[in-house]
């Protein structure tokens, strides 16, 4: 299984680590997108499933690790990298030991075209 690891370590001079949610959802918005936040507790996992939906999520603090069983990879997502995930993809996730907080933003199915895509912290 092939695993990608999506990290930046600067924005601009300033670190991944300093900035807060509000400017990751400020981001999102200039994209147009409507992004809400959840949590998950350390080692919570969500099996295998999809969404009629595309979905665009940032972790914003944390970490997680989504499974994508079709193509035989795993993503480690950590703060301020982002997941554009199209409709139809089978995927799973698992906590980081820190739990995690993302923001999670839907479009209609097709926007974000066929194959998911990582975009490390600092690189949108």
């Amino acid at each position: 299984m092939a695993s990608v690891r999506a990290r930046g370590d600067e924005d601009g001079g300033k670190p991944i680590d300093a900035m807060g949610e509000s400017e990751l959802s400020g981001r999102l918005r200039a994209e147009g997108l409507a992004a809400a936040a959840w949590s998950n507790a350390p080692g919570d996992v969500y099996a295998v499933h999809r969404h009629a939906y595309d979905k665009v999520i940032v972790c914003s603090r944390g970490s997680i690790t989504f499974g994508l069983p079709g193509r035989g990879e795993t993503l480690l997502l950590g703060a301020g990298d982002r997941l554009d995930l199209p409709a139809g993809t089978d995927h799973d996730a698992a906590v980081g030991p820190s739990g995690v907080t993302c923001l999670e933003a839907h479009l209609p199915a097709g926007r974000l075209g066929r194959h998911p895509a990582v975009r490390p912290a600092g690189s949108w």
